[in-house]
This record gives structure tokens, C-alpha cells and sequence, in this order.
């Protein structure tokens, strides 16, 4: 089936209209000149109609006309009427330049213009005065022709620039809530996890060692005022993010191993004992890779405290001059199958965006959650 070529434009139709008035007129009146002249003039004009969808091909036409026509006119009486301006040539200069067209095509249009035009000039010996303005009258054309190519251009880069803007704001976004979806959900299973799980025990201490009980509510109350502190950041970037049109949301400041001291006293208080073993030499890390180290370290004590069943459990950090290795490992029931919930998915996520590598071994007792993360 074959495509459908759309008619010219209301304004193709007129500028070829107005073209072939401007050339024709002269041939016909007031001077009664050869059908051949009048056949050239058609020749010189109509093609323009037709420029947009075949440019070479009607400007060869139009040219092959103005050639003949220019080179036929010195027999005709009153040829210097005939041919006050070019007027179909210019037209498709203009159009000829504007046109994106590729390297092979442009440079044959432009060898043949050049010798359309040393053609016209030459053979019919003109003077100097029409050498001057109808060079003058076709290098204009050319050089408006190339200013609206070099507009349209710039209109189709902005535009390009705009979408891709767009796209990056659009995927900015979609990280910002998927890391604060990851950060809620750390926040809410941990402390809110370490909270339900002191405060069951809390009725116990109370009964049986009172002198514990004091230990065990500030346990709760530092586990609520620490989730409160960091929900509140991640909403207000949640709220910032939401406002239309205004500027990226600030992060605010996300824990990282140096809030590792703290995490392992609330794991303590919920029962844990919990045993730190640091190996080779800390460096300065990355924000990303040191939230990472920390929110990997709390979840997997989450996990530990929530499903394991564990009464310890060793948090270690090995430190090389490339990588940062990070080991949680309990003593709880373990088990061969391992179900991804988010908190796994969340872990991944994190070590993947860091470029670096997780690894979660269940065994008999226990599970083990190792994460490599690159510091160099």
C-alpha cells in the first residue's frame, strides 16, 4: 500500500501562485513573445508548488528553465523586460537551504545553482550591473534560508533539552520516592519493631526485676524519639517533593555508621547481645555507601529481633583500601528457604545503587548478611 504524499499548503499554493504571475506576466504582456517563452516562464514558476516534498527536483526544473529562457532572450524583442528577477530560483534557494537535507544532497544542489547561475551569466554575455544584483538576490535567499534552518533548529534542540529535562526530573522523583519508601520503611520496622518488642517484655522486668524497668522505658522512649526525628526529615522532603514547580528537596541528614553505637545499645535493650568486631583501618566514605552500611546493619538486626529468635548476634566491619565489608550474623533459628520481604528488597536496592554486592546465607543456626560496598 502506497503512502499517501499530502497536498501542498495554502501558502505553497500561494507563493507559487504569486511567482507565476510575477514570471509569466512579462512574457504575455505587453509583449507578445514565442509559445516556447511562455512554455519556459510556466516552467520557471509552477515548480515552486512542489518544492517542499522534491526541492532538487523542482529546483532543477526551474533552474533548466531560467537557463534556457536567459540564454533564448537575447533573440526575443524587448528581452530586457523578460527577466527583471529570477523569482522562482530565489524561492527555491531559500527553500533549498532551509531544508535539512544530507552532505551528498546539499552539495549537488549547490554545484548545480553555482553552474545554473555561471551559465545564465556567461553565455548570454550580461553586463556587469546584472551580475551584481542577481549574485546579490540569491546569496539573500540563500543566507535567509540558512537563518530559518539555524532557527528551526534551535526550536527543535530547546525542545529536545526540555524533554529531556523532564525525563530526568521525572526519574530525580521516582528515585527521591523510592529511597523515602526505603527509608520509612527501615525506620518503621525497627524502631517501631524495637519499641512493641520492650514493651511486651516491660510487664515482665516490672514483675520480676523492677530495678530493670527504668531501663527498659527509656529504651522505648529513645527508640520513639529517634523514629520521630527521622520521620519528620523524610516527610518534609516527601512534602517538599510534592510542591509543584518548586525547587528539589534538601536531604536532610540520614544516619550513617556513626550512629552505629546507638543502634547496637537499642539492639541491646531489646535482649540482644550484640558483639562489634571492626577489622583493618576506617576511611571516609561516601554519603550513599555510609546510609547504606548503616540502614543494611538495621535492617538485618531488625530482622534478627523481629523472626530470628536469636540471643546474639555479631555485627563486623572489615575495612580495605577498596571495599567496606559488612557482616550480620545470629544465632537464631535460620532455615533453608529465604523470603525476600521489602526489607530485603530495600537492602539490595541500596547495595546495588552503591555498585556493590549482597549476599544472605541461611544456615543451621542462623543467617549471615554480608553486603561488599566500594569506598574507593
Amino acid at each position: 500500500m502506497r503512502a499517501s504524499i499530502p497536498s501542498p499548503s495554502r501558502s505553497d499554493v500561494a507563493i507559487a501562485a504569486v511567482v507565476t504571475v510575477m514570471t509569466v506576466t512579462p512574457v504575455l504582456v505587453p509583449f507578445r513573445q514565442p509559445w516556447w517563452a511562455v512554455a519556459l516562464a510556466v516552467l520557471m514558476s509552477v515548480p515552486v508548488l512542489w518544492r517542499r516534498r522534491a526541492i532538487l527536483l523542482a529546483g532543477a526544473v526551474v533552474g533548466c528553465a531560467t537557463t534556457v529562457l536567459a540564454i533564448a532572450a537575447k533573440s526575443l524583442p524587448h528581452s530586457a523586460a523578460l527577466l527583471l528577477l529570477p523569482y522562482g530560483v530565489l524561492v527555491c534557494t531559500y527553500t533549498f537551504a532551509a531544508a535539512d537535507l544530507s552532505r551528498a544532497r546539499r552539495a549537488a544542489g549547490i554545484a548545480g545553482l553555482v553552474a545554473g547561475v555561471a551559465v545564465s551569466l556567461i553565455v548570454p554575455h550580461e553586463n556587469l550591473e546584472t551580475y551584481r544584483y542577481l549574485l546579490t538576490a540569491i546569496v539573500a535567499a540563500y543566507a535567509v534560508g540558512v537563518g530559518a534552518r539555524a532557527r528551526r533548529a534551535g526550536r527543535d534542540a530547546e525542545r529536545e533539552r526540555e524533554a529531556r529535562i523532564r525525563e530526568e526530573r521525572a526519574a530525580a522523583v521516582a528515585r527521591e520516592r523510592t529511597r523515602i519508601a526505603r527509608d520509612m520503611h527501615d525506620i518503621v520496622t525497627h524502631s517501631v519493631g524495637l519499641m512493641v518488642i520492650q514493651a511486651e517484655t516491660g510487664p515482665l522486668v516490672v514483675r520480676d526485676h523492677p530495678e530493670k524497668a527504668e531501663a527498659v522505658f527509656e529504651g522505648i522512649a529513645a527508640a520513639g524519639r529517634d523514629a520521630i526525628g527521622q520521620l519528620r526529615l523524610i516527610l518534609g522532603a516527601l512534602r517538599g517533593s510534592e510542591a509543584p514547580g518548586g525547587p528539589a528537596p534538601a536531604r536532610g541528614p540520614q544516619p550513617g555508621l556513626d550512629a552505629l553505637p546507638g543502634l547496637l545499645d537499642n539492639a541491646r535493650r531489646a535482649g540482644l547481645d550484640v558483639r562489634a568486631d571492626v577489622r583493618g583501618e576506617p576511611r571516609r566514605l561516601s554519603s550513599d555507601v555510609d546510609i547504606a552500611a548503616y540502614r543494611i546493619i538495621q535492617e538485618a538486626l531488625t530482622n534478627t529481633i523481629r523472626h530470628a529468635g536469636a540471643s546474639t548476634v555479631r555485627v563486623g566491619l572489615r575495612w580495605s583500601a577498596d571495599t567496606l565489608d559488612v557482616e550480620v550474623a545470629d544465632d537464631g533459628r535460620g532455615g533453608r528457604e529465604l523470603r525476600e520481604g521489602h526489607g530485603m528488597i530495600g537492602m539490595r536496592e541500596r547495595v546495588t545503587a552503591c555498585g556493590g554486592r549482597l549476599a544472605v546465607r541461611p544456615g543451621n543456626p542462623g543467617f549471615t548478611v554480608t553486603a561488599t560496598l566500594p569506598i574507593g
